[in-house]
């Protein structure tokens, strides 16, 4: 059996930890390299190896990647789940942009330049529009705040290997940016709305990038609710 590899952005986050944990869980990878910034210590499996980029700027970490990879045979699978989550109201534009879009751009850049990642599944949010506004606030659901995540897209689908799986969330439930009352009152809601905007669990997040991971896709693509129960469901 041909060993898979697994390297992974943004580990620390709520989807970041669903997602580590559930790649482990599923058994399919033999190795799994997570870069982070410090350590995070969660001691998951023998198999997940931590890899320090303490100075995270684009090209340290860029160089990171392929160093982690330099020495890695068989099949391997970038995962991303970066963002600066719920502060990003509090941010600039280039301050939200430096971390959404130039350190996913980053290892997205590495991942391709290893030579050895053909697939990258990418988790962006509902909504992402390149072509939004730039002006007023940069909160999570406002004008700003989609066009950063589209201009997250645009960068790791031009930047990276061949085929990009872009993950498009609505609300998540389980984050630890989404308020324990939103989170218990959305699931009521759910019949009402159309299937896109529904609202999805961490651990669903996590299940359907790895879903797609495991049978990869030929071809780039956006996943959003249906799309990504359909992949946990393995249709």
């Amino acid at each position: 059996m041909t060993s898979r590899t697994a390297i992974i952005l943004g580990a620390s986050g709520s989807v970041g930890q669903a997602l580590l944990a559930e790649v482990v869980r599923c058994g399919g990878f033999s190795r799994i390299l997570v870069m982070t910034r410090r350590p995070l210590n969660l001691q998951l499996s023998a198999q997940v190896e931590e890899r320090l980029v303490p100075d995270m700027k684009p090209e340290k970490l860029s160089l990171a990647v392929v160093d982690a990879l330099c020495k890695v045979d068989g099949e391997v699978t970038g995962f991303s789940v970066l963002g600066v989550g719920a502060g990003t109201a509090k941010l600039s534009l280039d301050e939200h942009r430096a971390i959404d879009v130039d350190l996913n751009a980053a290892f997205a850049r590495g991942l391709k330049a290893s030579g050895k990642v053909q697939h990258l599944a990418f988790m962006s949010a509902m909504g992402a529009d390149i072509t939004a506004k730039t002006t007023g606030s940069g909160a999570a659901g406002m004008a700003r705040y989609s066009r950063v995540k589209g201009e997250a897209e645009a960068a790791v689908t031009s930047q990276g290997p061949a085929v990009v799986s872009i993950f498009r969330p609505a609300m998540i439930i389980g984050s630890q940016h989404t308020p324990r009352l939103l989170s218990a009152v959305l699931p009521l809601f759910t019949p009402l709305l159309p299937a896109k905007f529904r609202s999805i669990r961490t651990t669903e997040i996590a299940q359907a990038m790895v879903a797609a991971a495991l049978r990869p896709p030929q071809q780039c693509a956006i996943y959003t609710y249906p799309e990504m129960m359909a992949l946990i469901a393995g249709r």
